[in-house]
């Protein structure tokens, strides 16, 4: 048995998929960006080799995606973020006609075609208002782990309104919310509402159409798959994989080129 994989570097994480002659999942990793991006592409992919447990030489072939897909060095391509997380979320669930990406710095919609190319996308990139990292603004300032803030945003019976759509400033207003003895679970709220706000309204630039894929980290925030849900009006996909379906995506690009597809794709 022969193996292809992507690699997704990211602005705050890296994700590295393995997947086999069959198009199954073998091996997986997931790092913190806390070494530079070369270093770390290179330490998940090993991971994701010791995971699968196979030896570098199985692997025929590497595409390398996200942020920082050039710095996969040693990959034998790069290709878009955009087109990676379409091709994944198609995997994931063959009638995805949307794709709402929500990662640590960018927000992506995505419109999906019927044969599931890339017909339109429009990204967050120039602010980081809606994305992953306004979470962690609110995680600083109430001291708690990411992974809490969903469940307690969906305690909340009277939800705050967050002004600011600025990251730089929603510390500050979070903080000044709580001086004035109101509930985190009702701030948390009130963040979540905002940064689904902000999400929705650039899925609408390319139009909702059901299936609606989410992909990225903050899909496993319970609060905004439900607010998504809410506001766009239709049920949401969110895979145990969605994390990683950037780097699957790749690792599906990599398949085309080492395997060959009846379904080849044309890589954004």
């Amino acid at each position: 048995m022969k193996y292809v994989a992507g690699v997704d570097v990211g602005s705050t994480q890296t994700k590295a998929v393995i997947i086999d002659e069959n198009k199954t999942i073998v091996g997986r990793a997931l790092l913190d960006m806390e070494t530079s991006m070369v270093t770390v592409a290179q330490d998940a992919f090993k991971e994701a080799l010791g995971n699968a447990k196979i030896a570098e030489d199985d692997v025929l072939y590497v595409v390398g995606t996200g942020y920082g897909r050039y710095n996969v060095t040693f990959g034998n391509e790069q290709v878009t973020e955009i087109s990676c997380h379409a091709r994944g979320a198609v995997a994931l669930f063959p009638g995805t006609r949307t794709v709402i990406d929500i990662g640590g710095q960018d927000t992506k919609a995505i419109r999906v075609k019927d044969d599931g190319q890339v017909g339109d996308f429009t990204m967050n990139d120039k602010c980081a208002a809606g994305t992953g990292r306004f979470l962690g603004a609110a995680s600083y300032a109430l001291e708690m782990p990411l992974s809490e803030l969903g469940p307690l945003a969906l305690k909340s019976q009277n939800p705050v309104r967050i002004t600011t759509t600025c990251t730089v400033f929603a510390e500050s207003e979070i903080i000044s919310h709580l001086a004035k003895g109101l509930l985190p679970e009702d701030v948390l709220m009130g963040v979540h509402k905002a940064i689904t706000s902000r999400c929705v309204s650039l899925a609408r630039r390319v139009g909702i159409e059901p299936e609606v894929t989410f992909t990225g980290g903050v899909s496993r925030n319970v609060a905004i798959v439900k607010l998504l849900g809410e506001a766009a009006a239709t049920k949401i996909n969110v895979s145990p994989d969605a994390h990683f379906c950037g780097a699957l995506g790749a690792a599906l690009f990599s398949h085309d080129r080492a395997f060959g597809s009846q379904h080849r794709q044309a890589a954004a």
